[in-house]
């Protein structure tokens, strides 16, 4: 919904090679009856699951569902980001934010919720510290305000920090007010690791919000003293689109600010997705981003919502949140191209690096018109040699799927839900899903926490790979060739 790394040194865990290479030797050896090769990843567009009924691909299944707990059970209580630190999920919720011990995927707990509205409360995790962002107009920084009009100078919109030492105790700490609010934020790890930055995107400014003034073409940093997370601040609010961005259109948003970005701190990159513009950011200086390119897409984009790096950083897949994420877009008449996926090749070098567009990935099921479904929150599956991500489609489901080929996307496995009603449109369906040492984790929009079990030959490499923490969008390396 559109007014919506391991920070540290991401390590990863790699199982000895010579259990690498009995994994790799049985990849090779697999055929497609043992492998799932011809298992169809699509049902038929006319085979639509009935209300909450099920369906999957035989490589993709769910092994457990936590619905949501008082007091984020509500219909207006929806579930959004997550983020993971060892054996612990944090996901955010309109209400608040929920931390749950995943030691067992199968048998998922809760440790703690913590009531603090403010949605979107996107959400990100930093060894004990823990950051969510604001973007509703509030009476004050407190977990017990109120909705205020943002025309009201006192009232605020920001980042929250709380003290997540004890996950089943979590503590807030400090507040850092933003212009025009937190939709999103990216924590990117200082090199000297002695601060974590925070790049904040928001947008749609009023000229009655006087803390959210046009133009807004920028980004707030806040930095956050790892040490002394309470002398967290506002560092600099730098224009990304000096020139203006791009202006809009009937089909396309006009560029306010971004919505969201991904950072890829290893190779200095990070890539935005601003509302009408994606843009190629060099973050070398964390306190300095700076645009090395920007691309349009006129002809079927509408809004540029987020954005995936590939492992090598070769190529960025931005995300088209046509309909504000409330509308059945995975329908007939929107089509294949609309409120889809766009890969991208990064070519070129340093500062001649450019955006070449290579093709379109949407879901290939036709959903009901009761089901809001659109291109969201996903992440890398760290597969070695090749590019798999998974992928949310609020109820348009779960989506696997291999952009290896850049010119040729195809889905490898989906699992989804039939719709909350089949005579009216609600608003819900997975929000944020991702990928963790092993499993997929679901943050459902309305029927909570779904963890599935991805068993394909092309995936197995994944088991290789183990992050202590993992924040999507601070997108970390893994091991490849």
């Amino acid at each position: 919904m559109i007014r919506i790394i391991t920070p540290r040194l991401r390590q990863l865990r790699i199982v000895s090679l010579a259990a690498a290479g009995l994994l790799l030797t049985s990849v090779v050896v697999a055929t497609p009856s043992n492998a799932q090769e011809a298992a169809p990843a699509a049902a038929p567009a006319s085979d639509i699951p009935g209300v909450d009924e099920i369906r999957s691909s035989p490589n993709l299944r769910q092994i457990a569902n936590l619905p949501k707990q008082a007091p984020f059970d509500t219909t207006a209580a929806l579930n959004t980001d997550m983020a993971f630190q060892g054996k612990y999920a944090f996901a955010g919720n309109y209400n608040g934010f929920v931390v749950y011990d995943i030691s067992r995927p199968s048998a998922p707990k809760i440790t703690s919720q913590v009531n603090c509205p403010g949605s979107q409360n996107d959400i990100s995790v930093y060894g004990n510290l823990l950051f969510l962002s604001t973007d509703s107009s509030r009476s004050d920084d407190s977990c017990a305000s109120v909705a205020q009009p943002a025309s009201v100078k006192e009232s605020w919109e920001g980042i929250k920090v709380f003290d997540i030492s004890d996950k089943a105790n979590p503590r807030y700490i400090k507040s850092v007010e933003t212009a025009c609010g937190s939709h999103t934020h990216t924590l990117v790890p200082g090199k000297d690791r002695k601060n974590v930055y925070l790049y904040v995107s928001s947008y749609s400014p009023r000229a009655e919000f006087p803390d959210c003034q046009p133009p807004h073409d920028s980004i707030s940093i806040v930095k956050v003293p790892v040490k002394t997370p309470t002398q967290a601040a506002v560092l600099s609010t730098p224009n990304l689109f000096p020139d203006g961005g791009f202006p809009g259109s009937e089909t396309g948003s006009a560029t306010t600010g971004c919505h969201d970005i991904t950072a890829y701190p290893s190779k200095d990159l990070a890539a935005g997705a601003c509302m009408g513009d994606g843009v190629l950011l060099d973050i070398k200086n964390r306190e300095a981003p700076r645009v090395i390119t920007r691309v349009r897409d006129t002809v079927n984009f509408a809004f540029w919502h987020s954005a995936t790096f590939n492992n090598a950083g070769t190529k960025v897949v931005f995300t088209d949140e046509l309909g504000g994420g409330g509308a059945a877009t995975c329908n007939e008449t929107v089509g294949p191209n609309r409120g889809a996926d766009a890969i991208y090749d990064i070519t070129g070098r340093g500062d001649a690096r450019t955006l070449a567009f290579r093709s379109y990935y949407k879901i290939p099921r036709t959903n009901t018109d009761t089901e809001n479904c659109v291109a969201h929150n996903g992440s890398l599956i760290p597969v070695l040699g090749r590019d798999i991500m998974v992928q949310a489609w609020y109820q348009g489901g779960i989506s696997v799927w291999d952009f290896t080929d850049s010119r040729h996307p195809k889905e490898i496995a989906f699992w989804e839900r039939g719709p909350l009603s089949a005579t009216e449109a609600l608003t819900g369906g997975a929000w944020s899903t991702y990928y963790y040492n092993g499993n997929i984790y679901s943050n459902d929009i309305q029927k909570g926490l779904d963890v599935l079990e991805l068993n394909d030959w092309r995936t197995w490499t994944a088991n290789l790979t183990r992050f202590p923490e993992l924040n999507v969008q601070t997108q970390p390396g893994y091991l490849s060739w």
